[in-house]
């Protein structure tokens, strides 16, 4: 067994949480895997992995072993591919982040045919609203709408989502339909906050150069897309949401939501593709990115969608 072998059986370890499991995945007798990570614990000079009897992690020195290693494996595979000539099957893992709303609506209902043209690549596909560290958690790419604040990672920028004021029927029926900024004194916001403990800054709108808040009462504050859409559909608030999320979900069919304000929206959403900077990028993670680039930027306002 070389020492590419020993990374890649740790890597799968380390991923799995779980010796047994990473020896089912590479077709290995349990033993080879165990004795595997004790030379490469060995050789090192220090532990790599916590094992009790329920649980296997990563020692803090195996979690920077651990991304350096990923680089290391995912460079020798772009210089093992540099002369092979086109064609060649994708393989491997790819471990990938989004938000929720974005990988249901969008990203896996094309999934399918994605992997039938790829069948031995597989994906571990991360998504929620919480804003992940691509490198302390081992990701190959992140899907981020929003303003960017890692300066340390590659942006490869997809285009910019259209966003709109909505609320409900029965809210408007109840409050009103607020016609000026000043009508929102006399509204409610539904607040969203990624981490909890405090309030978003309020009314957002764009003038064409910058952008402009307001601060707006509110009784909810929520930190996920479902909820943050599941309280405006209740009549808790105002939202401002993107256009693609209320149009994949038919939101303004049927008088669903209603969109207000439509002279003061918030400036358009940025979305990225973000990713370590490396000098060779895998080929499945080139592949996918360009796949995920081209499946979203229709919805975005480059692509046409503007309402």
């Amino acid at each position: 067994m070389n020492q590419m072998d020993t990374l890649k059986i740790f890597q799968r370890v380390a991923e799995l949480a779980s010796f047994s499991g990473a020896a089912r995945q590479l077709g290995l007798p349990n033993a080879s895997v165990s004795l595997a990570i004790q030379q490469l614990e060995q050789m090192l000079g220090t532990r790599l992995l916590q094992r009790t009897t329920r649980r296997v992690q990563l020692t803090p020195d195996g979690e920077s072993f651990y991304r350096r290693s990923k680089e290391l494996l995912d460079e020798f595979e772009s210089l093992r591919g540099m002369f092979r000539a086109g064609g060649q099957p994708l393989t491997g893992k790819l471990r990938v982040d989004m938000s929720s709303a974005m990988a249901r609506e969008v990203v896996l209902p094309a999934l399918p045919s994605f992997l039938a043209q790829h069948p031995q690549l597989e994906i571990e596909l991360s998504a929620s609203d919480r804003r992940v560290d691509l490198v302390a958690e081992g990701f190959d790419c992140v899907l981020r709408t929003g303003t960017l604040d890692d300066s340390s990672l590659v942006a490869r920028c997809i285009g910019h989502l259209v966003q709109i004021n909505c609320a409900s029927a029965a809210y408007l029926k109840r409050h009103g339909v607020p016609r000026t900024l000043e009508d929102l004194a006399q509204h409610q916001l539904v607040h969203y906050r990624q981490v909890l403990g405090g309030r978003s800054p309020g009314w957002e709108w764009f003038d064409g150069r910058q952008t402009h808040t307001l601060p707006m009462a509110g009784s909810v504050t929520v930190n996920s897309t479902e909820t943050y859409y599941a309280a405006c559909q209740a009549g808790l608030g105002l939202i401002q949401l993107p256009l693609v999320g209320a149009a994949k979900r038919k939101m303004l069919d049927g008088g669903k939501l209603v969109e207000v304000l439509p002279q003061y929206r918030p400036a358009p959403m940025p979305v990225n593709l973000m990713y370590a900077s490396r000098r060779h990028v895998p080929a499945r993670l080139a592949e996918f990115m360009d796949w995920l680039h081209a499946l979203i930027f229709p919805l975005t306002q480059e692509g046409g969608l503007t309402r």
